[in-house]
């Protein structure tokens, strides 16, 4: 089985632990990710300290082979989110 924790869960937890109300937790973790997202948006590294770095990489024009016709293609460049874990997040999982 597959544990996971999902926004729902993360507003959850601000209710029990903060007393916020539903609305306002779901408005607080919705508001936390927006901005994560709309900075990554304009290419702007998120630094969560003691948690990690949400950063933009750029992979690199290459080529590859069209797998049904054996062709080789160009792949365009492309921006894609990454995530690199803070040291005090590497040692808490192991």
């Amino acid at each position: 089985m597959v544990n996971k924790i999902t926004k729902k869960d993360l507003a959850e937890k601000l209710v029990d632990k903060y007393g916020y109300t539903k609305k306002e937790a779901n408005e607080v973790v919705a508001t936390v990710f927006e901005e994560i997202a709309a900075k990554l948006t304009e290419g702007v590294t998120t630094d969560i300290s003691g948690f990690g770095k949400f950063v933009v990489k750029t992979r690199k024009e290459r080529y590859g082979i069209n797998p049904a016709t054996n062709e080789k293609i160009i792949i365009a460049s492309s921006k894609a989110p990454a995530f690199r874990a803070a040291k005090a997040l590497k040692e808490a999982v192991k």
